[in-house]
């Protein structure tokens, strides 16, 4: 386990003393790991800082689990005075202000989009427990459900649903359905604008007799708000005053931001996190379920994407027949190879991938943005949050030439340079 820790952590973490911990001493009986992600001049971080201190120091004092969790900072300060004073106030230690690096690494492995942020990781392989630590700290402050590792969709979820009419059904009915988790609040114009996208394919998919249902989630601030908004939706409902199952259906998903639709199977297994951008995509629903694809066209709908982690971007000549095509198939085993690998690793994917036209304004402004050359074909890797990219121009792009790039992104070979 504590091999495994310093490949994750690094040798040496750093306390509230300036004085550094060796990683391999945080204990034989350490099962879990918070990684709590944050900035100390983010008003909301500093918040979450003081109810996490008393949590930590609750847990520490009274819980039979008290040895195996920790908490570890992963700041994002650019001011070492700043983060330094940050940590005086934390009971636990961080990663060194200068390990930028091992910062962004971990950013990029649990796909942390929003600060404050806190993720319980298994000690022992690094794989996710639960997303959303905040909900735990807000809704277990005793700790006493103790390692909040994920239960069943079927079991969260379990208790009556509401339908607009004011009707009740039994979660029970959502068996053996493809179930679409929606989480949205009327207060958020994007949600809005989905929503009004999603009736449409909710009434398709369920007039092209797929076993379908959604359940809303709602965020929003009051019952009037969401009775409003619901009234506009055919699907079902947790009710509104059902806070502790809205709050369990968070914390399971790991939710940071709204709007976020999640598509499960008929045994409640995830098929897809990126319900909106298939919803957007793809308004007939010819490719519902809409399982993960190992390549994407690169629109403006699915360019969200590109701020969730690092993503593989072909440029090329669209102006020439069949070329974009020609681009997935090239791209495609490659992508398939390594989607096959982590999924059995049961692991979340380092590296997505697309290919891109050079006519459309969405590329110009992509190229723009991240300065790069105005060559095509042009093979490139764009991690956004680390505002670095890695970019290949060369005159042709073989299917060993792209194996190779993404081996030495894969083993930090490769030298970024700034966006």
């Amino acid at each position: 386990m504590s091999e495994f820790l310093v490949s994750l952590l690094g040798e040496r973490l750093v306390n509230s003393e300036k004085a550094e911990v060796d990683v391999q001493s945080l204990g034989s009986k350490l099962s879990l790991v918070g990684l709590f992600f944050g900035c100390s001049l983010n008003a909301p971080c500093k918040q979450f800082n003081g109810s996490l201190c008393e949590f930590y120091s609750k847990f520490k004092k009274t819980s039979e689990h008290k040895d195996k969790m920790e908490i570890v900072f992963v700041s994002s300060d650019q001011d070492q005075k700043h983060w330094q004073d940050f940590l005086q106030e934390m009971p636990w230690a961080a990663l060194p202000f200068k390990d930028r690096h091992k910062k962004m690494k971990l950013w990029n492995k649990y796909k942390v989009t929003s600060i404050p942020s806190l993720v319980f990781v298994d000690a022992s392989t690094g794989k996710v427990v639960c997303r959303n630590g905040l909900l735990v700290v807000r809704d277990d402050p005793k700790g006493l459900e103790f390692p909040w590792g994920p239960k069943p969709f079927a079991e969260v979820v379990a208790g009556p649903l509401l339908r607009n009419n004011r009707e009740t059904t039994d979660s029970s009915s959502l068996e053996g359905h493809y179930v679409g988790v929606y989480f949205s609040a009327h207060w958020c114009p994007p949600c809005r604008s989905l929503s009004r996208v999603l009736v449409e394919s909710y009434r398709a998919i369920k007039e092209s007799g797929q076993k379908f249902e959604i359940v809303f989630v709602s965020a929003d601030r009051s019952e009037e708000s969401f009775t409003q908004y619901f009234s506009e939706m055919p699907w079902v409902a947790v009710p509104y005053s059902d806070e502790a199952r809205r709050s369990r259906l968070n914390r399971l998903y790991g939710i940071q931001g709204i709007p976020t639709l999640i598509l499960l199977d008929a045994e409640g297994h995830i098929i897809t996190r990126q319900g909106r951008v298939e919803v957007l995509n793809d308004p007939e629903c010819r490719l519902f379920p809409w399982h993960p694809r190992p390549v994407l066209e690169l629109s403006e709908s699915n360019a969200v994407q590109l701020h969730e982690g690092p993503c593989l971007v072909l440029f090329v000549d669209a102006e020439e027949e069949g070329e974009l095509e020609s681009a997935k198939e090239l791209i495609q085993p490659i992508a398939e190879k390594l989607m096959a690998k982590y999924k059995a690793k049961e692991e979340e994917m380092p590296l997505l991938f697309f290919v891109v036209g050079e006519d459309d304004n969405m590329t110009e402004s992509l190229r723009d943005y991240t300065n790069l050359p105005d060559s095509a074909p042009l093979l490139t890797i764009l991690d956004m949050s680390a505002r670095a990219k890695y970019v290949l121009d060369v005159e042709e792009i073989t299917q060993a030439i792209v194996e190779q790039f993404v081996k030495d992104f894969l083993a930090e070979k490769l030298k970024p340079e700034p966006i």
